[in-house]
């Protein structure tokens, strides 16, 4: 009979015990849980606290009683284990209620620690306003506190995923909030044009958004129950509760203690059946370095769909199988307000810190067909390799229709499709769900254009920096331009009138061609180019130069 011994619970540690009970019904699984809960659905806490989700029991998944009773599995909540003895095979746990420690041995030991929040030294930070979310206990205390105190202003540090999600439930609460993030854009997974969508989105809403500053300072105000914050920009606001969200650190303590190696990012490094350096103990989750899909490089990701799986995986090589993990393409997805931001594969920041080349296309397009009701604009992004075409990521914002085609996108590079394959998508269509040409299929064939070297781009960050020897022209229609919506020093020249207009522009000079979106754009590069003239297309036309700003 084999024996399996997991340390913790949540995603990775449930889906191993689960997995594993279901291929073995004489293994004996034993799951260790140093807090109350085994298995919670922690993605969803955010939306508890803001009232998504009224109900405190369906973030609940499954208890102790109900493992056993399904699984047959061993949950012992409230136990930590602080010790390996790998040489006997054997690990200590301190009950947490007793204070009692007792030894278990082990045939296969399964580590899903996870990962902690990161709260940095801030002078002042330890008061009883400050909280961060990791778990149902963490939610708890920021309920207490917004029941008890009535906070009438809210601040969040960090625009990532909790950072965003405990901004938007805040608001939903109706209480004054500010986001303050040190980077120039909130969620780094995708690049910063794309996070303008968002930047735009969270101002719209009345959310003061701080970009490019961070918290230095903390003063704790008992007497009326506030904090003061000093920002390195010389600011200070007043606020009633403080969620730092920073980001998140792998819990290793353990796995170093008991001398198993950690990888140079400063996870627990596993091979690619996700065993450790020692055989016999596997690791999963947010603690471990994992292969990155598109480079083969080690990465680490914390989210809970790669951890479900590792779990499993680890389970089945546990009881004998060859399971190797395809690596992590860090498929992800955000609310913020009425918007969607997706992505999957690699960003920008990323290929330029890893030296790989690449090209970018924008498309701006219906998320159905724009005559039926409710279509909303998908503002999608896609990377590629400018000489294969083979897929590098993809990110996606708008109010409708991201999650589809960042799922299409995710599944699209699994299977190691080019952006010449992707143009032949064969994709559902009736008005009220998509278009004859969908938003993934147009963005393929821009990219297939640029492969082919049917068109020569140019991009939003390319647009302030023109030199003498180029010409700015605007092929929107004048009603487009008012407001100052325009790029200073175009000549603007619509579309329709170009062929009869084309006399006016120079031909010792390099058009470059901006329109709203990128299509008129195209056909207007097209026409110049084929009457002799130098020019390039502005990708994902204004609307992209101007979002990269917000």
């Amino acid at each position: 009979m084999t024996k399996i011994l997991i340390i913790g619970g949540v995603a990775g540690g449930a889906s191993a015990a689960a997995r594993a009970r279901r291929l073995s019904e004489d293994a004996e699984i034993i799951m260790f849980e140093r807090g109350q809960f085994v298995s919670f659905a922690n993605c969803g806490l955010p939306y508890h606290i803001g009232g998504d989700i009224k109900e405190r029991g369906k973030l609940l998944l499954q208890t102790p009683e109900s493992f056993l009773a399904r699984f047959n599995v061993d949950v012992r909540v409230m136990n930590e284990v602080i010790s390996i003895d790998r040489l006997n095979k054997t690990v200590t746990i301190k009950n947490l209620l007793d204070g009692l420690e007792y030894i278990e041995s082990y045939d296969f030991l399964l580590l899903s620690p996870g990962a902690g929040p990161i709260v940095p030294p801030i002078p002042g930070i330890d008061n009883p306003l400050t909280h961060s979310l990791r778990n149902i206990p963490d939610m708890d205390k920021i309920l207490a506190t917004l029941n008890s105190s009535k906070p009438q202003h809210a601040t969040v540090v960090g625009g990532g995923f909790i950072g965003l999600e405990m901004m938007e439930a805040f608001h939903q609460l109706g209480i004054k909030t500010t986001l303050i993030e040190m980077a120039d854009q909130v969620m780094t997974p995708v690049d910063r044009e794309m996070a303008g969508f968002a930047h735009a989105e969270i101002q719209q809403k009345g959310v003061d958004l701080k970009l490019g500053a961070a918290l230095e300072s903390v003063e704790y105000l008992p007497a009326n129950e506030n904090l003061v914050l000093s920002l390195n920009n010389g600011e200070q606001l007043e606020t009633g509760i403080l969620i730092m969200a920073i980001g998140v650190r792998p819990e290793t303590t353990l796995a170093s203690k008991a001398g198993l190696k950690i990888g140079e990012l400063g996870g627990i490094w596993t091979t690619p059946t996700l065993q450790t350096s020692d055989p016999s103990i596997y690791a999963v989750g947010d603690a471990i370095e994992e292969k990155d899909f598109v480079t083969g490089a080690q990465t680490m990701v914390p989210l809970a769909g790669p951890a479900n799986r590792q779990g499993r995986m680890a389970a089945d090589n546990m009881l004998g199988g060859a399971e190797t993990y395809q690596g992590t393409q860090g498929t992800a997805i955000c609310k913020i307000f009425d918007l969607a931001i997706a992505s999957t594969g690699k960003n920008e920041k990323q290929l330029k810190r890893e030296g790989i080349d690449y090209e970018k296309v924008f498309v701006h397009t219906a998320s159905h067909a724009s005559y039926y009701p409710g279509a909303e604009i998908v503002s999608f992004k896609m990377l590629f390799d400018p000489k294969t075409g083979k897929i590098l990521g993809a990110q996606a914002a708008g109010k409708d229709g991201v999650d589809k085609r960042i799922d299409i996108m995710a599944v699209a590079q699994r299977a190691g499709m080019t952006v010449e394959q992707l143009q032949h998508l064969e994709l559902t269509y009736a008005p009220p769900y998509g278009s004859a040409k969908d938003v993934i299929n147009q963005a393929a064939f821009v990219a297939n254009n640029i492969v082919s070297g049917d068109v020569t781009p140019i991009h939003f960050d390319e647009i302030d920096e023109l030199e003498e020897n180029q010409l700015l022209l605007d092929v929107r229609n004048p009603g487009e331009l008012t407001n100052g919506r325009s790029i200073d020093g175009a000549l603007n020249i619509p579309v329709d009138q170009l062929r009869q207009r084309m006399s006016e522009l120079p031909k010792d000079k390099e058009i470059v061609i901006y329109c709203q979106v990128g299509l008129r754009g195209n056909v207007a590069y097209r026409q110049l180019v084929n009457n002799g003239y130098k020019a390039r297309n502005l990708i994902g036309g204004y609307r992209t130069y101007t979002y990269a700003k917000a």
